[in-house]
């Protein structure tokens, strides 16, 4: 599912807010912000399509209420005035706000998802871009989780998390990339990006 290199892939940045950063369980993938800032680096300099998601909870107590400073982005990923917005109140990037018109609008067929949380936004943003027929990749570095207790009452760390989320998308619903390798594949596999 690599990008070939005529098509145009869109970056989906989903919830980098600064709601996100007071969460205080136990997280995965220390280093995610920088393969995001990575990334959106590259996106920007290579003038490709770029999207930024926002959650704005319904629930006032959440850390991603509007009109509280957790609903901003974080500043070191903050979107440009010139760079799409879209505002979602589930975890699903697509519904009900314009995401996939705004895809299609503009010819763009695959999609590459980063971003919090693995196993909630993400993974739920990644299974609808495939079934609505987006080749898409999500970038294992470049998305984070938190511990959880699984249903039968067993914690579980935010690696064991992450990694569940992953298997669940990987080869039915995405291909899961390391940030490296898809910057490898979008430069033709000719340069490493550090």
């Amino acid at each position: 599912m690599h990008p070939h290199p005529s098509e145009t892939p869109a970056l989906l940045i989903i919830d980098m807010q600064q709601g996100i950063q007071r969460v205080s369980t136990p997280r995965n993938n220390p280093g995610a912000e920088a393969c995001i800032a990575q990334l959106l680096e590259y996106w920007r300099s290579a003038g490709l399509p770029l999207v930024h998601i926002r959650h704005i909870s319904r629930q006032a107590d959440s850390v991603f209420a509007p009109g509280q400073s957790g609903a901003l982005f974080q500043p070191a990923l903050a979107p440009r005035d010139s760079e799409q917005v879209f505002e979602k109140n589930v975890t699903d990037a697509f519904t009900h706000s314009g995401l996939e018109r705004w895809l299609h609008a503009r010819g763009i067929r695959q999609v590459v998802i980063v971003g919090v949380a693995s196993e909630n936004s993400v993974e739920a943003t990644a299974r609808s871009a495939s079934n609505l027929g987006f080749v898409t990749q999500v970038v294992a570095d470049a998305c984070y989780t938190f511990g959880k207790t699984d249903y039968s009452g067993r914690q579980r760390s935010a690696e064991e998390v992450h990694d569940m989320a992953l298997a669940n998308l990987r080869d039915e619903y995405a291909d899961v990339v390391q940030s490296q390798e898809l910057l490898q594949s979008l430069l033709g596999g000719a340069t490493r990006i550090s």
